[in-house]
């Protein structure tokens, strides 16, 4: 990310370019300079992710509610100094960024498999210093913003030319993020959120005014520098020797004591020698190795220049094409009045991967805190593969060839084994019973087309035989025991015991604020429940994904982690269930959790069986078990428990013999305002919550 080694040169070797600033002084000076005008920071939200994650716990699956309370905190303290905020989120991963792109995700793995040595070794988190982000956290953070109430945009091309150009052309007071790509491009001031102490609206500013100064540069003559000494664009590689030559002619004059320091001062004296010139950039393009594309410079050099700039180092005919590289003319979707649709619920951050699929057939997924070692639990990639079979359906419908067959999508997934060196090819798999078209999806209205958005949206999950029961349910409700039901079916090394905690935990979730969830402190970490947890959060992804394709059957707050999952919760749960507690002490002695706790184990294993999936115990977690398991390469508990189909027949009793009430004939109508819920008379209809584009409520 960035210009390779600017960030070190500007913090230590280039005096004035870095600058503390507070921003409510600098927004009251952009009120008198530019009356009527309100101060605008654009935030590169993707460079903000580990800064906006501030909870202790990160392994575990994610602490939702205290991170949507830490973005709260966040911009309430920008609205206090009368700043408004707009959020950019990467829409899209360009063609000429993905070896990059695929670098990084390898380089994760490393770092993922390192956290798993840790957890096993020492049944703790890590420390700080390996922090990875939560599984999904991007992802959930926009739709968290826009819950929030804030202008979130998804890009069409790479984040930060869009975020540079946002702050160029509407006279922003600055942009907020960590990627010296800022210092370059001619924008907007460019402020540090790694620098950033909330309380006092303070940070550093780097100056590229300054920057040029200390450089004997001129601004148009940043991308030429940022491409010469490496950016994802140009590879660091490709101009080596060059600098190497610049060095060796500059060392003489340089005063730097290190090697790293001189480089960048030697290859801006280079430049400032040069005629302003595109001749002397195809001078320049000779230094390319071979095997490499000579116009990589000029390509580079073109990926920095906003709309209406030029350069002195292009020719004079030059025109801006970095803003006509959305793929529109590559679309795979014929009807264009449904891509206009996708494209602008994209761009507005209301949807989750359709308009990928529908311009180029082409989406990805990042690294998952997945243990490559332990084969009993599969890749969430793989888990989840049949239901983007469905989606993809539905999307490429109207794309069929003559003889029916749609066109393959291609999958950049991370997953243990796959070394990304090329696309998976996943064929579109029509739904049972037949695939709707979107428009019928997208754009019908009134109770039947409601109907069939629900109906299609449970067939991607293959559970439309169960919607008269899950129907019964309140939406997230639905949401939750919908994704354990086709993970049960799915993952046959899923427990009871595990089953338990995911349930267990989303009930005890209800009403627990960010601040008592915070206080909640674990003893040990156990591997298998962080990739449990990790796996459950990117289902609710694939939720999300499901709801966008079939037209909106639930809100999309509806599925958001905050609503059902909490990661350390999930970690006691987890624990208590595999020790053997009583549901006394799993529900926290509510007994309104417990009948709820048996009307969803009733359903879910109801459904199971009728698929003929019937659900095993495991030993009970013992210190001794755990020893075994923790030192065991690919395989937890090893000697699987008997097959159980679990009597949860409205007359279940725990394994204590408490709370021996009267049989539970049917749902609790009980309405609740957070957890899991039954549907009450007083809250809306199920047609109610269908629609177009979701709202979000402030």
């Amino acid at each position: 990310m960035g210009v390779r080694g600017l960030q070190s040169f500007v913090t230590s070797a280039c005096p004035g370019t870095c600058a503390v600033v507070n921003l409510k002084e600098m927004a009251e000076n952009h009120c008198s300079q530019y009356p009527g005008s309100d101060p605008v920071i654009v935030v590169d939200a993707m460079c903000c992710l580990r800064h906006w994650y501030t909870p202790e716990s990160w392994v575990c699956g994610g602490q939702w509610r205290e991170y949507l309370s830490n973005l709260d905190s966040f911009i309430k303290a920008f609205m206090a100094a009368g700043i408004k905020l707009v959020f950019y989120f990467d829409g899209v991963v360009e063609q000429k960024k993905r070896d990059e792109w695929v670098k990084r995700r390898l380089k994760n793995n490393k770092e993922i498999f390192r956290i798993f040595q840790v957890i096993k070794a020492t049944k703790q988190q890590p420390r700080r210093s390996m922090f990875f982000i939560p599984s999904g956290l991007a992802t959930f953070t926009r739709f968290a913003l826009k819950t929030l109430g804030q202008e979130t945009i998804c890009s069409l091309q790479e984040a930060d030319y869009e975020v540079a150009s946002y702050g160029q052309q509407n006279n922003c007071m600055g942009v907020l993020g960590e990627d010296t790509d800022y210092l370059i491009y001619d924008t907007s001031p460019y402020f540090s959120i790694n620098n950033l102490c909330l309380d006092k609206l303070e940070t550093i500013m780097y100056s590229r005014q300054n920057l040029c100064s200390n450089l004997g540069l001129q601004v148009t003559e940043l991308p030429l520098l940022a491409c010469l000494l490496g950016t994802d664009t140009v590879p660091e590689w490709a101009m080596a020797e060059f600098r190497n030559q610049c060095v060796a002619s500059y060392g003489a004059k340089s005063q730097s004591s290190g090697k790293k320091t001189s480089i960048i001062p030697a290859v801006a004296h280079y430049i400032s020698t040069l005629p302003r010139s595109y001749e002397s950039l195809i001078a320049l393009a000779e230094n390319v190795p071979l095997g490499l594309d000579k116009s990589i410079l000029y390509k580079g050099i073109e990926s920095y220049l906003l709309p209406g700039q030029m350069s002195p180092w292009l020719p004079s005919d030059f025109s801006d094409h970095s803003s006509a590289s959305v793929k529109q003319d590559t679309s795979l979707c014929i009807d264009q009045e449904i891509f206009q649709i996708a494209k602008e619920q994209h761009v507005r951050a209301e949807s989750y991967m359709m308009y990928n699929v529908l311009s180029g057939g082409e989406v990805e997924c990042s690294n998952t805190l997945e243990d490559e070692y332990d084969t009993e639990l599969p890749s969430q990639a793989h888990v989840y593969c049949p239901v983007r079979q469905h989606i993809y359906s539905i999307l490429l419908e109207s794309a069929k060839d003559v003889k029916g067959i749609r066109p393959v999508v291609k999958e950049w997934f991370v997953y243990p084994g796959n070394p990304l060196q090329q696309p998976d090819l996943v064929q579109p798999k029509q739904l049972p019973g037949g695939t709707p078209g979107l428009r019928s999806l997208w754009l019908n209205k009134g109770p039947e087309a409601e109907k069939q958005c629900h109906h299609t949206f449970l067939a991607c999950f293959q559970l439309e035989d169960v919607a008269e029961d899950l129907q019964a349910l309140e939406a997230s409700t639905e949401a939750a025991c919908s994704l354990l039901i086709y993970l049960t079916l799915q993952v046959d090394s899923l427990s009871l015991e595990d089953l338990h905690a995911f349930v267990a935990q989303a009930l005890c979730l209800e009403g627990k604020p960010a601040a008592q969830l915070a206080d909640l402190q674990l003893a040990q970490v156990d591997s298998r429940a962080v990739q449990l947890g990790s796996l459950f959060v990117r289902g609710l992804c694939v939720l999300l994904m499901a709801n966008s394709a079939c037209g909106f059957p639930f809100r999309m707050d509806s599925l958001m982690p905050w609503q059902v999952f909490d990661g350390k919760l999930f970690q006691r749960k987890y624990q208590q269930a595999h020790r053997g507690c009583s549901f006394h002490e799993l529900l926290e002695g509510n007994k309104s959790w417990l009948t709820k706790f048996q009307n969803l184990m009733s359903l879910i294993c109801k459904a199971c069986t009728a698929k003929g999936r019937n659900i095993q115990n495991r030993p009970q977690l013992t210190s001794s078990v755990t020893e075994r398991r923790e030192g065991a390469e690919g395989s937890h508990f090893p000697n699987r428990g008997r097959t159980h189909t679990y009597p949860y027949s409205h007359h279940h009793q725990n394994r204590e013999g408490q709370w021996r009430g009267p049989p539970t004939t049917g749902y609790s109508s009980e309405s609740q305002h957070s957890g899991l819920r039954y549907r009450s008379r007083h809250q809306p209809s199920r047609g109610q919550r269908f629609q177009l584009a979701p709202r979000w409520p402030r």
